[in-house]
């Protein structure tokens, strides 16, 4: 007799390396949890460096304990572990002078090279204006 929960739910796993990426659908039964999910698309055996004990997991770039039930349509995702620890990076950059990429309140790529020139407008009042640009007031 049917309670009205389905018996089984659609979800998929998905692991990806720099090479490869992989995506498998499957069904498991009604409150299966994420790890076995992952056991169950069979997805360690294309990529034995997988080790699900030890590779963290998310379901749609959250990550979650390895026991989270899961819910239709779910994506599992298994990460790979970090090759660098992101503070000691963020670290060895600033002592280099340099950041990681686009930040808060800072002008990174082709936009930091550019110049800014004094414009002398016709009252004597000098503005500056971002090289390449036009001068707002001659629209």
């Amino acid at each position: 007799m049917s309670t009205g929960e389905p018996e089984f739910i659609k979800v998929e796993v998905a692991y990806a390396t720099p090479e490869a990426q992989s995506i498998i659908a499957l069904e498991v039964p009604a409150g299966a949890t994420a790890e076995e999910a992952a056991r169950l698309s069979g997805i360690e055996e294309q990529f034995p460096e997988i080790q699900l004990g030890k590779n963290r997991l998310g379901i749609f770039g959250r990550l979650v304990k390895p026991a989270q039930p899961l819910a239709n349509g779910d994506r599992v995702e298994i990460y790979r572990p970090l090759l660098a620890d992101p503070k000691v990076v963020r670290r060895e950059l600033a002592a280099l002078g340099k950041t990681m990429g686009k930040t808060m309140g800072k002008t990174t790529g082709k936009a930091a090279g550019k110049t800014t020139n004094k414009v002398a407008s016709e009252s004597g009042a000098s503005t500056l204006v971002a090289a390449g640009k036009q001068d707002p007031d001659e629209s």
